[in-house]
């Protein structure tokens, strides 16, 4: 039987990873799908039964969660290790998924492309393009550009250019086409990509931070024993987007001051060199943990006085570094290692919420900080801007909103055009069945 949601128009969002898994787009799905599901909308998600830290974890095939009707469909289990088992996890999940597109799209449904796996707009594209859906990519990077200027090259130079031109063509198939920020927004125009097809919204912190906790009342902080230190923060993944050698010539220039503590809280592979680096250099001014339950994120971002965060600069325009939300939302000032002309660089000078600095000028990182370790009111009047730009601009109800324009924008002209055909008498291809996941409680 099916109920009366599943002859709603559905959303059908597309990416490998969801709830419970805890990786950031994995979050920041989980956010957007649960406020829409609440707000009355049908809902459905085609992922992995993988988590994205977990190959082997083997999640339930079909449940209903939050009111969203969560398909995952088979794909093979190798992993993220080795190059060639994380692509075959790819053409498996780029197989699975688009029988299961084809299953549950109809007519007037919107299906919504995330980017992991890259290139999965392909698929949502030539589904959405059979089944008479629209689609809506929500590029949380541009890929094949962030594998070239990584300098990891696994295809020769002709094959990206056909993935980049088939790339192209679902974005100029898109309806929308939704980006993080500016620098984005630009970098797909010039790929010919009409003005009316993008639309900047932010991804956003969803942190209960109505009163933001002060450095003293967190309960990691008190575990660690740092109570009278000055600690600098970095929390979420440090891949290989991210530079830290800044950071580390820094964190080397004022090792001799002992209050200064740098607390490094997450994974990836960044992680891992800096780790070693830490290590030969011999440095005791480093605190590693590991990444921590999500519902313990505003004690931890608490438990420092500043936080960092990093973008290669060759990367701008390509991915938007979203750790800048919450450490907004925790009201502390924000130390950019990136381009000065970047993003989040640009969104800090705004607010005046913290400062930027450039790759490889450590010295002045190193000043800054101590500037900042010395100058409390400065430090409260950064965090201060930081906070309210989060609570006009990148909260999750911000982001949920504009989510619901364009949905509902999408879903009324969807409407119209099926009003339009029945007009016409124009006969239409039946409607596929839908499996409706149980509901597991």
């Amino acid at each position: 039987m099916h109920s009366a949601a599943d002859a709603q128009v559905k959303v059908v969002f597309l990416n490998r990873y969801f709830f419970p898994d805890h990786s950031a787009t994995s979050q920041m799905l989980s956010d957007l799908a649960f406020g829409l599901a609440h707000r009355g909308m049908a809902v459905h998600i085609i992922c992995s039964r993988q988590r994205y830290d977990d190959a082997k974890a083997e999640l339930p095939p079909r449940e209903r969660v939050g009111g969203v009707a969560v398909h995952r469909v088979w794909t093979t289990r190798f992993g993220r290790d080795r190059l060639a088992g994380r692509a075959l996890d790819y053409i498996s999940f780029y197989f699975s998924s688009a029988w299961m597109l084809i299953r549950l799209l109809q007519r007037g449904d919107t299906v919504v492309a995330k980017t992991d796996p890259p290139l999965i707009s392909i698929v949502a594209m030539l589904a959405a393009k059979l089944r008479g859906a629209r689609l809506i990519n929500w590029l949380q990077d541009i890929f094949p550009e962030v594998a070239w200027r990584l300098a990891s090259r696994p295809l020769p130079v002709a094959a990206n250019a056909v993935i980049g031109g088939l790339r192209n063509l679902t974005l100029r198939a898109a309806a929308t086409n939704i980006v993080l920020g500016e620098r984005m927004r630009d970098f797909v125009a010039q790929l010919g990509v009409a003005n009316e097809q993008l639309r900047i919204i932010p991804n956003w912190a969803d942190l209960d931070a109505a009163t933001p906790k002060r450095a003293s009342d967190s309960e990691l902080r008190t575990r660690l024993e740092l109570q009278s230190a000055f600690i600098v923060g970095y929390s979420g993944n440090l891949g290989r987007a991210h530079e830290f050698f800044t950071m580390l010539e820094a964190a080397s220039l004022l090792h001799k001051d002992h209050d200064i503590v740098f607390l490094i809280i997450g994974g990836g592979a960044g992680l891992d060199a800096l780790k070693r680096a830490v290590q030969q250099r011999d440095l005791h001014n480093f605190r590693f943990l590991p990444y921590q339950p999500r519902e313990s994120l505003p004690d931890t971002l608490a438990a420092a006085d500043v936080h960092w965060l990093s973008l290669l600069p060759a990367l701008e325009g390509l991915i938007v570094p979203s750790k800048l939300y919450g450490i907004f939302a925790s009201h502390r000032p924000a130390i950019f290692i990136g381009d000065p002309d970047g993003e989040a660089a640009r969104i800090i000078a705004s607010a005046q919420a913290g400062i930027a600095v450039a790759p490889g000028n450590s010295g002045l990182l190193a000043e800054q900080i101590a500037r900042l370790k010395s100058d409390f009111n400065a430090r409260e009047i950064m965090g201060q801007n930081g906070y309210r730009l989060y609570r006009d601009r990148f909260t999750a109800e911000t982001a949920l909103a504009e989510w619901t324009a364009v949905l509902t924008d999408q879903r009324d002209s969807n409407t119209s055009a099926q009003r339009a055909v029945k007009a016409a008498n124009v006969k239409r291809p039946p409607s596929s069945t839908v499996d409706l996941p149980r509901v597991r409680r």
